[in-house]
Order: C-alpha cells, then sequence, then structure tokens
C-alpha cells in the first residue's frame, strides 16, 4: 500500500464551502489538504449562484430602463442572447478552474483530484486517475460534498434526460419552449431567465411558488413572471413524459392535458451527496442520507453524540442550502477545528465564534426574480411556530420616496416580524425591484437583536429605498418616553 500523506485537516470537496474550511484552518496554524471529483469551486462557482445570476442580470438591467422615463426611450429591442450567453461563460470561466486552483495554491491548500470516501477514522481514501491516494487527518476530516438535483419518479422523466439546475444554467442555446417543473427559488429564477432569453416557459407548479416564504413573495412574483411571458400552471403536475423521435418531450398532466416542448427543467429540490462516502466504515450506518450535527458542525452519531474528528459543512447537514449559510458554518468550523487541536478555548454557545447559530434565527434569503425577494430571520408563520409572541407590521415600498424614484410606479412590499417580550425583531422580508441591497440591515438587526428604541435611531438616508425602515417603525409606533 502507498505510504499514507498526513495533514491537520482533510477536506472532501472544494466548492466555496470546503475551501473555507480549508481556508480558516490553514489560518489558524494547521495544514490542510482538499479532495475534489470535478471542479475546484464547486456547485455555486459553476452550475448555480454565479451562473443563473450572470443569465438574469441583462434581462433585469432591460427592464430597470424600461421602468425609468428617459431611459425607456432608448430600449430599442430586446436581448442579444448570443452575448448574455457569452457574459455567463465569461463568469464560470467556460468551466475552467484554473484561477480556482491557483487560489488555493497561494492559500497554502493541498489540492487532491478524485473521488474522496471514508476509509476508517481520520483515514480518506482518494480514487483518481492514476490509482488511489491514503490520506490521514491528525485532527479533523470535513465532508463538504453538497447536494444535486432531486428528479422525482414521475414516469419517464428521468429517461428523458431533463435539465436540472446544472443544463439550466450552462446550456449553449436557448430552446425554442421550456417546461418547468417546480415552484422553488430555483424554478422561479431559471423560468424568468430563459423567458428573458426568448423561450416560451410553462411552469408546472403542484402547490404554489416560493413555499416557506411570506405569501405576497408569491403573489408578486408570480405577476412578474407571467409579466416576463411565463404560463404559470398551478395546481398541475406532469404524470408521464416522454421524448419524441423528432427530440421534444411531451407531458402527460394529471388535468389530462398535454404540454409539448423543447426541454424539460426539474426543479423539485436537492438530495445531499453523502452516497459512496464510506459513511458505514466509521459506524455512522446508512450511505445515503442527510447528516445532523452540532452547533459546530460535528457529525451526530446514532447514539447522538457527536463524532469528535468528523465534521459535516454546507448542505448536507440539511441546516440551510444556501452558499452563504454554507460559508458561514465553514468558518465557524474551520476555526472549531483549528482552536480543538491547538487546546484552545472553543466557545460554542449561542453566537458564539464557534457556533452557526444563525442557522437557526437569522438565515438571510434572495430569490433573484423579478421583483426580488429578500428575507432575514423568521417568517411570521414560523415565529408563530417556534412560540413567540408576535406583532406583525407592513409598509407599502412603492410610496417610499427612494423606491420611486428608482423605477417609475415602484411596487414592492416589506413585513417585520416583531418579538413583543423582547421588543427585538424576529425577521424582515422585501419584495421589489433590487431589494436585495436591503437585506444586510435585516441581517444586522436580526442576529444583533438591535432593540426597536434603538432603531429609531438609525437614521435611513432620504431618498433611498432604505426608508422603508422608517415606514415599519412607524407602523409599529414610536416607544413610550422613559421616567
Amino acid at each position: 500500500m502507498p505510504e499514507r500523506q498526513v495533514y491537520d485537516v482533510v477536506v472532501i470537496g472544494a466548492g466555496p464551502v470546503g475551501e473555507n474550511v480549508a481556508d480558516r484552518a490553514v489560518r489558524g496554524g494547521l495544514s490542510a489538504v482538499i479532495v475534489e471529483s470535478e471542479l475546484v469551486g464547486g456547485e455555486c462557482s459553476y452550475w448555480a449562484c454565479i451562473p443563473s445570476k450572470a443569465l438574469l442580470r441583462s434581462g433585469d438591467a432591460r427592464r430597470a430602463a424600461l421602468r425609468v422615463d428617459g431611459a425607456r426611450q432608448a430600449v430599442t429591442g430586446g436581448l442579444d442572447a448570443a452575448a448574455v450567453l457569452a457574459r455567463r461563460d465569461s463568469f464560470v470561466g467556460d468551466w475552467d478552474d484554473a484561477g480556482q486552483v491557483s487560489w488555493l495554491e497561494s492559500a497554502g491548500i493541498d489540492l487532491v483530484r478524485g473521488h474522496g470516501r471514508l476509509t476508517g477514522p481520520r483515514e480518506v481514501t482518494v480514487t483518481t486517475p492514476d490509482g488511489e491516494v491514503h490520506l490521514a487527518a491528525r485532527h479533523a476530516v470535513a465532508l463538504a460534498t453538497g447536494t444535486r438535483a432531486h428528479v422525482p419518479d414521475t414516469l419517464g422523466l428521468r429517461a428523458v434526460q431533463p435539465w436540472t439546475n446544472r443544463e439550466g444554467v450552462a446550456a449553449r442555446v436557448v430552446p425554442e419552449s421550456l417546461a418547468v417543473i417546480g415552484g422553488g427559488a430555483v424554478a422561479c429564477e431559471l423560468a424568468g431567465a430563459w423567458a428573458d432569453l426568448g423561450s416560451a416557459v410553462t411552469m408546472l407548479v403542484r402547490h404554489d411558488l416560493l413555499a416557506g416564504y411570506e405569501p405576497f413573495a408569491a403573489e408578486l412574483v408570480g405577476k412578474g413572471l407571467e409579466e416576463r411571458g411565463v404560463t404559470l400552471r398551478r395546481g398541475v403536475s406532469a404524470r408521464r413524459v416522454e421524448r419524441e423521435a423528432g427530440g421534444a418531450v411531451v407531458l402527460e398532466c394529471d388535468d389530462g392535458s398535454t404540454l409539448r416542448v423543447a426541454e424539460v427543467l426539474v426543479a423539485t429540490g436537492r438530495e445531499p451527496r453523502t452516497d459512496d462516502l464510506g459513511l458505514g466504515a466509521v459506524g455512522l450506518g446508512s450511505e445515503r442520507g442527510w447528516l445532523d450535527v452540532d452547533e459546530t458542525l460535528r457529525v451526530l452519531g446514532p447514539d447522538g453524540e457527536p463524532v469528535e474528528w468528523l465534521y459535516a459543512v454546507g448542505d448536507i447537514n440539511h441546516r440551510n442550502l444556501l452558499t452563504h449559510q454554507g460559508k458561514y458554518q465553514a468558518r465557524a468550523a474551520g476555526d472549531v477545528i483549528a482552536a480543538r487541536a491547538q487546546g484552545g478555548t472553543v466557545d460554542d454557545a449561542p453566537w458564539g465564534v464557534h457556533a452557526a447559530t444563525a442557522d437557526h434565527r437569522a438565515v438571510t434569503q434572495v430569490v433573484f426574480t423579478d421583483p426580488q425577494v429578500a428575507s432575514a430571520g423568521l417568517t411570521a408563520a414560523a415565529a408563530d411556530d417556534a412560540g413567540y409572541r408576535t406583532r406583525v407590521v407592513e409598509a407599502d415600498l412603492g410610496a417610499v420616496s427612494g423606491a420611486s424614484l428608482h423605477a417609475d410606479g415602484y411596487v414592492g412590499r416589506a413585513r417585520m416580524v416583531v418579538d413583543e417580550d423582547r421588543g427585538v425583531v424576529l425577521g424582515v422580508t422585501f419584495v421589489g425591484q433590487d431589494v436585495a441591497e436591503l437585506l444586510f440591515s435585516a441581517a444586522v438587526a436580526v442576529a444583533g437583536e438591535v432593540p426597536l428604541e434603538r432603531l429609531w435611531h438609525a437614521v435611513p438616508p432620504f431618498p433611498t429605498s432604505s426608508e422603508v425602515w422608517l415606514r415599519l417603525l412607524e407602523a409599529y409606533g414610536r416607544p413610550v418616553a422613559r421616567g
């Protein structure tokens, strides 16, 4: 057997999450190696966040100009699809990860290309094109393999080789028509992107759009999609799918209708890439499924106790399937691995530097539809379910001076959920054009548990859309003077 290569930390998965775990461990004085079977940079860099936002931006910019008198007169045509796709390609480096590999080298992180699996405690075997590489970790192994698209068992669906998010962001030709199965963030974003590029898009939404967000988000996003030419068919599912000899896809729907399209895109959720990771070799039983973790991201064993050397970071722990939340977890995990390795103090209390508390209380999310949906913390329903005594206030974002200057006829809405017992903000949701740029202020208010009486002293500049904060506070009511 070839000699083992020994590091302080071995990370399986070189997406943004794995990169951050390794980087923080190295910054903490440890040695680290990262194992990757595909492209360094992972799903987000090549098949999700980056290319999807690149596809969406051109259409957003065109519509933004059309909403401002004086600018709309200069818009005399539609999008140049070839230019949009070329711009997307530039952001993913034409699916070449040389730049990301260079960053790993500059950060002092070694790379082994191949499929890594656990073969014993603190042991990882990597299958490479040139044979096996055996890695050993002095202190920790971190699993950061992410998720893949879930394709349901609808009769014939898998056989037609449908698009998932990967094909949905990487396609080089605009299909004449496209059916999108699903109603979540990925479905809504990609339906809008391909409609902007000229495809006739039909969405089959079993229940409603954007489940889990505030209900008014679905209402406004649905209207926005229809204005972009997307056909929404709510309460309809495909029960049988077949690809014809000529290449078209035929979907038989459960309402008795038939839909014929050039391509079909499936966006019905994600599943963890935990199969063939060797979990059974370290006593974790099933070779497939989500991994439960403690607040410092250590994997919990069958007895509910953490495995002291094994971490699961990012999507595979199912806490939040969001790149930025995964990177947040990675910073905590990398730092606590270094602290434990060097006998330092572990701060895993709520909001401690080694605890991923925001996963429960201050998650930030943006859906890059038009209008955008931006949320931080809990929705009203989630706060009620958690047992808080709440009060919910809303504001018309379109009535704010900054928003009305931003776009003629601006349509938007904001909601704030307040913990009545403590007088702090539990959650905020904004829906409207470009509201993503408002979100960090909400994240600070929620994560910082800023008292409402102090928020009155955070003065939003005039005239900007951030004045919506003042409108929300006014809707809640000014605090009574003390004494």
